[in-house]
């Protein structure tokens, strides 16, 4: 029986592989968590008078508008028929929508727009094996955008005016080896930057098209990783920086362009500051944020501290501006109770009046969803690692957890990049697992962003060591508290994620009873080889925080800190799943740890995806994988799971090796 004609929240199957006695929290479906939302990314048009959103079309996520005065007099917009749209953005006189799409998941993403009253699509961008980059929008210029096409040369983006009108483009600058581009109101580039040899960056003025020989301003390796320009001021004489040149934490810094003076805005000393609101009219800023264990707004202008005060007041849960007029009348809110689902407003700023616009998942409400708990574990050496835990039944929240009565089978679920962090939110694979019966913990380990330079660079060279013993030491917390049995802890990720899971299952292999790898590095060597060609501004960055592949001692490293190497050494259960597309870590990757385990006679099963990249974006693909992981989870830790049944279906899975090793995985793909 389909999905669809079940009742929303069904009776959970067994606590064991054999499916026995069922538990007392309902079981939420797969459908309901990783299924198409019913709309998600609402945005108001620059003038106010539209809101966009996006939503299912014919089971396909595209793009939906409606007057701002008329919320329910909706329509869809495009019709793609295959991959989700999963961001745009408005152009600047409001007639268009402008959306990035790839091709199977293949990240050579091209530029499309479509008119909001007719509804016609155009693809602005529609040069094969090319990645678009926008780099300058502006609500003063209505004409054109600033875009950048590796036409030319693939390592690098040449800047183009695209005029929005017919498409037209012309060509601004070729770029002959910089990473990147900065413009002002006006369009006009303003800054371009050029990676440093030493993994650093300069920054250099630009005139027109003419680029200052001489940088105005160089960053370290050191503070390559949060520090950089955030724009100007509308009048350009004013570039923003958040920058850590001279401490620790990234800093909002105002630097003036005449003279070169920085001063100093705000600053805090346990997170950098991550995000920044703008006046409408001058670009000033009028508000920061730092996120620690959760996101703080801090206030300059007293009109925006006020209507964020009033919705603090009238919202439950942490409260997000997404989109703003531009006169600031109105903004788009999201607030999100993490134990309901997220709720998207349209708020009147002058009537301080809300206006319920759509809960992204309606059949969440009601489901037995679990808060999270921020946490400040502490490593080996006294670096304190700031996690999120979530627990089954009620157990856990912002403000503590509740030791569970005896210890839980639990997820150790690693973030990817792993320049990239954990946060604090709605976070679907925590409730899903928490619903299963696991413990669910995720960890900022030494690498990860946010928390300052020093943090960042305590990763450097740690990949398997360091950066790993961190997750051992939140294990080995949860087990000290009480939160998880010692013989039932799973490890999984995607990404990074994917390569601390195969890392622990080789490097460490009695610590994890199972592991689940998505589109993770198997062989660091190869992986490094195979970076795209438009990476090229940040190689020697990874260099410096992996190794050097050019040195004898970065292959020796590269080599030792490959799960690889190691892959005799796994005896534990492992699910693999890839993109056959994936530009980031191919799907050689996959394939070899798999050849190597199947040489050794070590059980692997090997779920491939021939649409897909790195990760799965069509929610077909994602629950079908979700469906195989949650019986494998179940099969070794014993929690609880909603059987395959039909979910491979719709799906393009496919499984190269190891269907035998999963439980009901070969009878699903018989149906």
């Amino acid at each position: 029986m389909r999905w669809m004609n079940t009742p929303l929240f069904t009776t959970p199957r067994a606590a064991s592989t054999d499916d026995g006695s069922s538990g007392a929290t309902p079981l939420i479906p797969r459908e309901t968590l990783f299924g198409n939302p019913t709309r998600i990314g609402a945005q108001l048009s620059p003038d106010g008078n539209w809101l966009s959103w996006i939503a299912p079309n014919d089971g396909v996520l595209n793009l939906w508008v409606a007057p701002r005065t008329q919320p329910d007099d909706i329509r869809a917009l495009t019709s793609e028929i295959e991959r989700p749209i999963r961001s745009y953005f408005w152009s600047p006189d409001s007639r268009q929508l402008l959306y990035v799409n790839d091709q199977g998941g293949d990240e050579n993403f091209r530029l499309f727009a479509v008119d909001v009253e007719s509804a016609d699509t155009t693809l602005l961008t529609p040069q094969d094996e090319i990645r678009v980059m926008v780099i300058g929008v502006s609500a003063d210029v209505s004409d054109h955008i600033l875009i950048g096409l590796n036409d030319r040369d693939p390592r690098w983006h040449d800047v183009y005016r695209l005029y929005l009108a017919d498409g037209r483009l012309e060509n601004v600058l070729e770029n002959e080896g910089y990473g990147g581009f900065m413009a002002d109101d006006n369009l006009n580039l303003r800054l371009a930057m050029r990676p440093r040899p030493d993994g650093g960056e300069d920054f250099f003025k630009v005139e027109g098209t003419d680029i200052d020989k001489e940088p105005f301003a160089s960053i370290g390796f050191e503070d390559s990783s949060n520090t950089g320009p955030a724009g100007f001021t509308r009048d350009g004489k004013t570039l923003y920086w958040i920058d850590s040149r001279e401490r620790d934490t990234a800093a909002l810094m105002a630097q003036d362009w005449a003279s070169g003076e920085m001063t100093l805005i705000a600053h805090d000393d346990r997170a950098d500051t991550t995000d920044v609101m703008l006046s409408r009219e001058t670009r000033e800023v009028e508000a920061w944020s730092v996120e620690y264990l959760r996101e703080r707004w801090h206030f300059k202008s007293d009109a925006i501290e006020a209507s964020m005060t009033w919705l603090d007041n009238e919202l439950k849960g942490d409260v997000h501006v997404t989109s703003r007029s531009r006169d600031d009348r109105y903004w788009v809110v999201v607030n999100d109770p993490i134990t309901a689902p997220s709720h998207t407003w349209l708020f009147d700023r002058d009537a301080n009046a809300l206006t319920s616009l759509f809960v992204s998942r309606p059949e969440l409400e009601g489901a037995p969803l679990q808060g999270m708990t921020p946490l400040e574990l502490t490593a080996r050496d006294g670096l304190t690692l700031t996690s999120y835990l979530t627990l089954p039944d009620g157990l856990s929240d912002s403000g503590g957890f509740s030791r569970p009565a005896a210890p839980l089978p639990m997820v150790l679920l690693v973030h990817g990049g792993p320049w990239a962090r954990d946060s604090y939110g709605s976070n679907g694979y925590h409730q899903w697992l928490a619903n299963r019966g696991y413990a669910v913990l995720s960890v900022n380990f030494r690498g990860s962003t946010g928390f300052g330079k020093r943090f960042t660079s305590a990763g450097d060279g740690e990949w398997g060591t360091a950066m790993h013993t961190d997750l051992l030491d939140a294990v080995d917390w949860a087990v000290s508290e009480g939160v998880a049995d010692t013989t039932r802890v799973a490890i999984m990720g995607g990404s990074y994620g994917g390569y601390a899971t195969l890392a622990g299952l080789t490097m460490t292999p009695d610590v994890f009873a199972c592991g689940v790898d998505i589109v993770g590095p198997s062989n660091l060597e190869t992986l490094l080889e195979s970076i795209p060609a438009y990476w090229e501004a940040g190689r020697q960055q990874m260099y410096r925080r992996m190794a050097d592949p050019g040195t004898e001692d970065g292959q020796a490293w590269l080599k030792d800190r490959s799960p690889l190497t190691h892959a005799e050494h796994i005896t534990r259960p492992l699910l693999i799943g890839q993109g056959a597309n994936d530009p980031r870590v191919k799907q050689a990757e996959s394939d070899q740890i798999v050849e190597a385990m199947r040489a050794n006679d070590i059980p692997v099963t090997y779920v491939l995806f021939p649409d897909e990249g790195h990760g799965f974006a069509r929610p077909v693909n994602n629950i079908a994988f979700n469906a195989v992981t949650e019986a494998f989870l179940a099969d070794v830790l014993g929690g609880r799971f909603e059987p395959i049944g039909d979910a491979l279906e719709t799906s393009s899975i496919t499984v190269p090796h190891g269907a035998e090793y999963a439980p009901g995985l070969e009878t699903a793909l018989k149906a």
